[in-house]
């Protein structure tokens, strides 16, 4: 439920706070006061576009924020948590912010969030019915989803447009591959021939490497094998090696450093040099045991080198990138395998078209009885607007080939008088017939919304005496269960109303401002006998709005 808003510098609203309250509220005031710049401000808090020109002359910036009651709204904290947003089971708070340069705004429980975001925040709590709704109510796709939210197709709906999306994209890559099947299965041959040629040479990840160290290895095996034999010779074998002169040098040292104990720290680190040299001799001595002369194995792996070398120069890449060549190869070639094969495509393509033609008879049938109920409803709700007996009827016409909101277009007709044939409302309502007509299903399909606060901003045009009456008792029987706001100028609705706003313009230092206020018993008297006599307000007109208001 919307609890309160406030407004600065927007228009000519300089600074607004307003508190709702529970049931029907009805808006009035003169012509041009600024009615409906309460509801285009709520609708900017909802996520609507915003014009830097409704900044108010002379301010930088309008600023608008709603706070909303969700208590009895659980799918709000859900969604709220969902989003990573700050959740209070409680309360809900929208701001908008438009500056003069045109930059914009939203802010959702303090934290900045993308106009989107905020416009789907805004489902969960309001619908608003413009003054130029019957407009809207021609057009085809607004007939369809007004079907849909009654007769509570939504889940069904959405199950039908996957199916479709699939349906559509398997159809796609079929006519896309008999499009360019040529090119696929040049690519295919070109692929096939690659991955032949590269399971052939089978060269695992690495082993580039090793055999050119293994050829380095085997094709210098003698030069090795001598060179560790010298060193061998120098450090140990001779009779003038390193290791006996560094003994002789050690013993001797042993002796003086019994005269001169300096000499001790010198002693103990050609100790340590010693037995260095003494593990260097031992692993060479290991290098040149394990080094072989192996002509059969240094041809094998030459051979292997020049394997690799031409597949590389015949696959233009580098040898050390064939691993990786083979697995792209690999890769792509099962994907053009997978996309060129028309009969697996053709078998999807049937299955998916079975899979949408399930939701979607599942869709029609539940439109079907939608369509039955809310022709009647509709019907009835005319004939309480004075449009006789007339009839409504929803039309549900087959469209074979189907699209992503089902098998059928929807269209209501009517027919305003006995025996007559209904029609498209557009060929043959009139413009005060429609926007009854529109009032009727606004009406209607709100007693089943989800949301918890209905704003209907002059929807009651073109109309008045008894209907008008009618339209207040069904806005009020509508605020019974929820929260309804109305911008009117009927004094017939207004009178309906568990409370009444007036709205005024007020000049202040040669500067308008849009003023609100709260009506109590005897205010409202005065307001609706302004409506009911214009600017010349009598005892009568007050007598008639006082039994107005007591006859409600």
């Amino acid at each position: 439920m919307l609890k309160s808003l406030s407004i600065r510098d927007f228009v000519i609203v300089e600074r607004l706070e307003l508190n709702f309250e529970r049931g029907f509220t009805a808006l009035t005031g003169e012509t041009g006061a600024g009615k409906s710049i309460l509801v285009d401000a709520l609708a900017l808090a909802l996520g609507d576009r915003a014009d830097p020109g409704t900044v108010r002359q002379g301010a930088e910036r309008a600023e608008i924020e709603v706070l909303f009651d969700t208590s009895a709204v659980p799918a709000v904290a859900a969604w709220l948590d969902e989003q990573g947003l700050d959740a209070d089971p409680e309360q809900l708070i929208l701001r908008r912010l438009i500056e003069r340069s045109g930059r914009t705004r939203a802010f959702i429980n303090g934290r900045t969030v993308p106009l989107a975001q905020m416009r789907e925040a805004g489902e969960f709590l309001v619908d608003v019915h413009g003054q130029h709704e019957h407009q809207r109510l021609l057009r085809a796709e607004v007939q369809r989803d007004l079907l849909d939210a009654h007769g509570g197709c939504e889940e069904a709906l959405r199950r039908v447009s996957a199916t479709w999306r699939e349906w559509q994209s398997y159809r796609t890559a079929l006519a896309e591959l008999e499009r360019e099947s040529a090119t696929r299965l040049a690519e295919r041959d070109q692929l096939s021939w690659q991955c032949e040629e590269l399971q052939r040479l089978d060269l695992q990840a690495g082993e580039w490497d090793e055999v050119q160290q293994e050829q380095g290895r085997l094709a210098h095996a003698a030069a090795l094998i001598e060179g560790a034999q010298q060193a061998l010779s120098a450090l140990s074998e001779d009779d003038d090696s390193a290791l006996s002169r560094m003994a002789a040098s050690s013993t001797r040292l042993a002796t003086l450093a019994g005269y001169d104990p300096t000499l001790a720290p010198v002693l103990e680190l050609l100790s340590g040099s010693e037995a260095q040299l003494q593990e260097v001799v031992q692993d060479l001595r290991r290098y040149r045991d394990r080094v072989e002369l192996d002509p059969a194995r240094l041809d094998q792996v030459e051979r292997r080198l020049e394997a690799i070398h031409g597949t590389a120069r015949k696959l233009r890449v580098a040898p050390a990138d064939l691993p990786q060549l083979r697995a792209q190869a690999q890769a792509r070639l099962a994907q053009l395998e997978a996309i060129g094969d028309a009969g697996a495509l053709a078998a999807k393509i049937e299955a998916a078209e079975k899979t949408y033609r399930t939701a979607a008879r599942a869709l029609s049938v539940a439109r079907r009885k939608a369509a039955d109920r809310l022709g009647a409803e509709v019907s009835a709700a005319m004939a309480d607007l004075a449009l006789g007996v007339a009839r409504f009827e929803v039309v549900l016409h087959r469209q074979s080939e189907g699209s992503a909101h089902g098998d059928e277009r929807i269209e209501f007709l009517i027919a305003t008088n006995a025996g007559m044939e209904p029609r498209p409302l557009a060929k043959v309502a009139s413009g005060g017939e429609l926007s009854r007509i529109s009032l009727a299903i606004q009406v209607i399909t709100s007693n089943r919304s989800a949301v918890s606060t209905l704003i209907f901003d002059e929807v009651d045009s073109g109309i008045g005496g008894a209907v008008a009456e009618m339209v207040g008792r069904k806005l009020r029987a509508l605020g019974e269960a929820r929260q309804v706001l109305c911008v009117t100028h009927l004094p017939q609705v207004a009178a309906c109303a568990r409370q009444q706003w007036t709205v005024a313009k007020q000049s202040v230092d040669g500067v308008t401002r849009t003023a609100v206020q709260v009506l109590d018993p005897e205010g409202r008297i005065e307001e609706i006998a302004r409506m009911l006599g214009g600017t010349s307000i009598t005892a009568t007109s007050r007598r008639h709005a006082a039994e107005m208001l007591g006859a409600t």
